[in-house]
């Protein structure tokens, strides 16, 4: 796990959480698990071809070094007053129902790249319970892991939980890598 600070400057995350707030939908998972409040975000799709998810993948891409090919269009994710990501992996389930779906042509999810837009007033918190770690959400920090172990096993300490916000609004934005080149 890579934790760091001022990654992006403050009036770039004020652009990115424009963006997201005019492009929302509500957030999805693979492998539906009944639990309709597992998921209580919402998530814009970033133009590949808009100047600022141009200059954000580039400087994802520069400071880890990994295959731009293999990225996934990146998201903003936003989270309300209540709102929540509860604990799951970014990698998918080679038993879940949906894993040929999403897997069969770019392969599992590698790196999660996570950037942080705002400081929450309150809550917000990502928690990766297996390995006792909390990351608060502050004005352009980046959080990166990966999803996979060094013999290429899904990582289930990756598991973790973005906890309800209890005072604002928490932005990020999500850039994930795969195995093979991104082919959807």
């Amino acid at each position: 796990m890579f934790i760091g600070k001022k990654f992006l400057e403050p009036e770039l995350c004020q652009l990115l959480m424009l963006q997201i707030d005019s492009r929302r939908r509500p957030s999805t998972i693979a492998d539906a698990n009944g639990d309709y409040a597992f998921r209580t975000s919402e998530t814009c799709d970033l133009d590949p071809e808009d100047a600022l998810a141009v200059e954000l993948k580039r400087r994802i891409i520069a400071l880890t070094g990994l295959d731009p090919a293999r990225a996934e269009p990146m998201q903003g994710q936003r989270y309300d007053v209540g709102q929540e990501f509860k604990a799951h992996t970014d990698y998918f389930e080679p038993t879940g129902a949906d894993y040929d779906k999403y897997c069969s042509v770019s392969g599992q999810r590698t790196w999660t790249v996570m950037l942080y837009l705002n400081q929450v007033e309150a809550g917000g918190v990502t928690r990766f319970k297996a390995i006792d770690k909390m990351v608060e959400p502050e004005v352009g920090k980046v959080l990166a892991w990966n999803n996979l172990r060094a013999n290429g096993t899904p990582n289930p300490s990756t598991i973790h939980h973005a906890m309800k916000v209890r005072a604002g609004t928490k932005y990020v934005i999500t850039q994930w890598f795969r195995e093979r080149p991104w082919g959807w």
